[in-house]
Order: structure tokens, then sequence, then C-alpha cells
């Protein structure tokens, strides 16, 4: 499978979602506002910076 930036952003989308799915479906006592404005974000920050640092290391490893 190639990793174009559309796969790598649909499937980055997608277990964002699946996170923030399963934490509202959940039966914890956590609001649903509360997720979305608190539990995105950082998901999605944390995703972002691990993608990054995964890119960064998969172009070292080809290089060497």
């Amino acid at each position: 499978m190639e990793f174009t930036t559309g796969t790598t952003a649909g499937l980055f989308v997608a277990i964002v979602a699946l996170g923030v799915g399963g934490l509202i479906a959940a039966p914890i006592p956590m609001a649903p506002s509360t997720i979305m404005m608190m539990v995105l974000p950082s998901m999605a920050i944390f995703g972002l910076i691990t993608l990054a640092i995964g890119v960064k290391h998969g172009a070292y490893r080809a290089t060497n």
C-alpha cells in the first residue's frame, strides 16, 4: 500500500474519529461536549506530532 498524502490524511481522520466515537459511546461519566472540546483537539495535535516524527524517521531510515 502506497501512503500518499490523501491516504495518510484519511487514515489519520479515521483513527481520530474512531477514538472520539468510542469515547462518546462508552459508559463513562464524561459529557460529549467535554470530549469534543478537550479530548478531540488533544488527540489531533498529538497525532500530528507523532505523524511528523514518524515521517521524519522514515525519511531518515530510507536515506541511511
